[in-house]
């Protein structure tokens, strides 16, 4: 479970220009706009993160004017998101652990995670057409999920791409929905981010899969695998990539056997072997040397089509030595945060 809601520490205090009520603060890799002089450094606080839902209370009224949603999938409640204070990002929103006098958090410290404790959701709205389906049941197991963390809530992955010798791939996020096509023993299926669908005409990722007949390329193949990747077309969210067809953009290819993630190579191989577009790899190497700084800037940028791109995706070209798993991370541009709902 993502920590939306996590206990941390006033790291840096930085002055607005110009500002006479405001100023901002920093704590892990996240800035954000406060009261001026209600934080000190080391003050201890309650970070929520962007796309943070907050239920109906008293000590979350004044986001009311900026911040109130309500509709039939999420109900109430005050949704957290990216602004810009005096020409200042504001990445989410900290507040003293006196708003809290009602909850016990004394058994808490610095990163404790307090998600459920407060009862914080994430912001999610169904797509408004086409991605889904009948839903069959969950995921498969075994089959990883595809949410890389946010640079900001994980900047030790930073350095420790910065020291490993997995090499980095950087590929563009494509704005879409998620989609998993696997083979498993002959068996063809075709999941979302959570949940496996029927095969029928309601699902436009299983009409993808017959149009680009991808069962019988699969089988052919012969190879235990589940193809990971953003489902883009007209229709789910807002289309910024201005696509006239649905296209599925790979991201990832994971051996079902194995049970590992395949190196980049490989992976490049069976996508052009099935006839599918790899999401574009817009920067690939073998040392790291970015900053939480210099990645903010690396992942702004615009769509062919013009419109801003939601961000960047860093992972280690395979499993770095000393670790069990490859290094994955996101970042999200902040020019598409701000205009996410234009």
């Amino acid at each position: 479970m993502r920590k939306l809601a996590t206990l941390q520490q006033v790291s840096e205090i930085v002055p607005i220009e110009g500002a006479t009520t405001i100023e901002l603060a920093k704590s892990r890799g996240w800035q954000y706009v406060v009261k001026k002089g209600e934080f000190a450094v080391s003050d201890a606080g309650v970070y929520f993160e962007i796309d943070s839902f907050l239920p109906m209370h008293a000590r979350y009224e004044f986001l009311r004017k900026s911040s109130y949603r309500n509709n039939d999938f999420m109900g109430e409640g005050f949704r957290v998101k990216t602004m810009r204070f005096m020409g200042n990002l504001s990445q989410g929103l900290f507040l003293p652990l006196t708003a809290f006098e009602d909850v016990d958090l004394t058994d808490f410290n610095e990163g404790d995670d307090v998600t459920e404790l407060l009862g914080v959701r994430k912001w999610e709205v169904p797509e408004e057409v086409t991605s889904g389906g009948t839903q069959i049941g969950s995921k498969p197991h075994g089959i990883p999920t595809t949410d890389e963390i946010r640079v900001q809530s994980a900047t030790d992955l930073i350095d420790a791409l910065k020291n490993s010798d997995g090499g980095y791939v950087i590929t563009t996020k494509m704005d879409g929905t998620s989609c998993t096509i696997y083979h498993k023993d002959g068996h063809v299926g075709v999941c979302g981010r959570n949940y496996e669908y029927k095969d029928d005409e309601t699902c436009a990722m299983w009409v993808f899969v017959h149009e680009r007949q991808m069962a019988e390329k699969l089988r052919a193949l012969g190879k235990n695998i589940a193809i990971q990747g953003e489902f883009c077309a007209p229709g789910i969210q807002k289309n910024r990539l201005r696509l006239n067809a649905p296209e599925l953009f790979v991201f990832d290819i994971f051996n079902l056997d194995s049970m590992e993630y395949m190196h980049v190579s490989e992976m490049k191989e069976i996508a052009q072997h099935l006839g599918l577009t790899l999401a574009d790899i817009e920067e690939e190497g073998d040392l790291f040397d970015y900053d939480l700084d210099a990645l903010l800037e690396r992942a702004r940028g615009k769509y062919p089509g013009g419109k801003h791109k939601e961000g960047i995706v860093i992972r280690s070209r395979n499993i770095p030595t000393g670790r069990t798993h490859r290094i994955s991370f996101k970042v999200i541009n902040n020019d598409f945060l701000l205009k996410e709902e234009e």
